[in-house]
């Protein structure tokens, strides 16, 4: 280590429920690259031997009290990190310990680091493609290259993250939330290639279930940051439908008609409501440093 990292304490917060299988070594691998660094395990009420597997191998534990969720989990940990910075891992296995170096590297140059999942990634080909949308999305709102919106390996400053804990859902979607918070807060980040493996036993998000609830998320948080980039294009549609009836209708039959009407009228007033949130989202901004 640098020594300026032997002032900065660093935390590695690994949220589990029901990682009995994979935790026990995940926390061998840390402890023995990174013997200083405190270790903290989030469990989110697990029903089988997960605190037990994580004290045992030399982690610190944080109970919750029944299921609330992975970001839930997140949301604890970074409140009780003793660390500097925190380290945000997944505890199944399909990180690589070593990869924390990489994004250690680059610590006091951003606000944020992220492990960004190459190609070469054992991921599957769905959530590839489901991906590759929500980098899209997140892209067009942010007017920045996202190359992993969901990757869940990130290194970020406990005292700058703690500004937008209160926006983090409790559910898998907060790295998605968390990303896009902060390019649109105008803090800086960077993405890291890093390689994953297929994780021990079975996913815990399901793609049929999460995959609407991350898109909605990722619509939800576009709007609250950047309002006019969802509702502008929505009114352009409506406008350019209108304007293009009207056309029909005129050349048909010469009048200007009442769905005409309609459609300008709803694509104005989809306009108004879209600059009056910009306006509201201006104001929130002041709620972060």
């Amino acid at each position: 280590m640098t020594t300026q990292e032997n002032f900065e304490k660093i935390t590695i917060l690994l949220p589990a429920f029901n990682e009995a299988e994979n935790i026990g070594g995940t926390i061998k691998n840390l402890k023995a690259l990174y013997p200083d660094f405190e270790i903290l395990v989030v469990d989110d009420a697990s029903t089988d031997n997960t605190i037990q597997i994580a004290m045992a191998a030399g982690a610190n534990v944080w109970p919750h009290p029944y299921n609330i969720g992975n970001g839930a989990a997140i949301k604890t940990g970074l409140r009780c990190a003793s660390g500097d910075w925190v380290i945000m891992m997944d505890a199944d296995g399909q990180h690589n310990p070593a990869d924390i170096a990489r994004l250690l590297e680059h610590k006091d140059k951003f606000d944020m680091v992220i492990g960004a999942r190459t190609r070469q990634s054992e991921t599957s080909v769905h959530r590839d493609i489901a991906n590759t949308l929500y980098n899209w999305l997140a892209g067009y709102v942010t007017k920045f290259k996202i190359d992993d919106l969901t990757s869940g390996f990130r290194l970020v400053k406990k005292e700058t993250v703690l500004d937008y804990i209160y926006l983090l859902p409790n559910t898998f979607s907060y790295p998605s939330t968390l990303t896009i918070s902060y390019l649109r807060s105008g803090r800086s980040i960077k993405f890291v290639p890093i390689q994953t493996i297929k994780r021990g036993g079975k996913s815990k998000i399901k793609l049929l279930e999460d995959g609407p609830r991350f898109f909605l998320i990722i619509t939800k948080i576009a709007t609250l940051f950047s309002p006019l980039r969802i509702f502008l294009p929505i009114s352009f549609f409506f406008f350019s439908t209108g304007i293009l009836y009207y056309l029909y209708t005129f050349i048909t039959s010469h009048r200007f008609s009442n769905m005409s009407a309609l459609l300008l009228t709803t694509s104005i007033i989809i306009f108004m409501m879209g600059l009056i949130s910009e306006q509201i989202t201006q104001i929130r901004f002041d709620r972060i440093k």
